[in-house]
């Protein structure tokens, strides 16, 4: 049976970390979470290939010229990139790989793998997400505004993708991802 790559994004404050990792511990023998790279050093506690594969600004420039990259984007003088030899070697061994990128990245994706299968996390409402982005209490009102102009380009872009979960309740959602994962597996 072919494997699948399943792309999944969602706005910040949406807790699609929380979807994730709840699937990742209900579906781990089927599927592996892709490990992307980063120019940026890594942070007390990460470990090189676990949560990213931290390489340097003129190896991942040389990697994108040679268009070794699913996708990629420019942060904060960083890079991040997902490479196709690492999503098809997981594929080869056996896994379904989930993909958790931007939404920019994710329709690069999705035009070099069309068989790609894109699940956007949404909040139930803009106003609910705003709420939890207002409740963490982490960021000043500066960025709590550039955040939620992002959410509306995300949410934009997310009419693009295959399928859309409302995350109002994590056990609902992760249960919808599963649904969706088996449909195409399966398919």
């Amino acid at each position: 049976m072919d494997k699948k790559l399943f792309v999944i994004s969602g706005c910040s404050g949406v807790g699609k970390g929380t979807v994730i990792n709840e699937f990742m511990k209900r579906n781990s023998d089927d599927f592996i979470l892709s490990v992307s790279c980063t120019t940026r050093k890594p942070r007390p506690n990460e470990i090189d290939g676990v949560n990213y594969f931290f390489i340097s600004k003129e190896e991942f420039e040389k990697n994108i010229k040679e268009d070794k990259f699913l996708e990629y984007a420019q942060f904060a003088e960083n890079y991040y990139g997902t490479k196709k030899k690492y999503v098809q070697q997981k594929m080869k061994d056996g896994y379904n790989v989930i993909l958790e990128i931007d939404t920019q990245g994710a329709l690069q994706v999705k035009e070099k793998m069309q068989q790609a299968v894109l699940i956007f996390i949404a909040p139930p409402s803009f106003e609910e997400l705003e709420n939890r982005l207002r409740g963490r209490h982490t960021e000043d009102e500066v960025t709590i505004q550039k955040r939620l102009a992002q959410v509306k380009i995300e949410l934009e872009r997310s009419l693009k993708y295959d399928y859309t979960v409302i995350n109002d309740n994590i056990e609902r959602a992760v249960e919808e991802i599963e649904s969706i994962v088996r449909e195409n597996v399966a398919g």
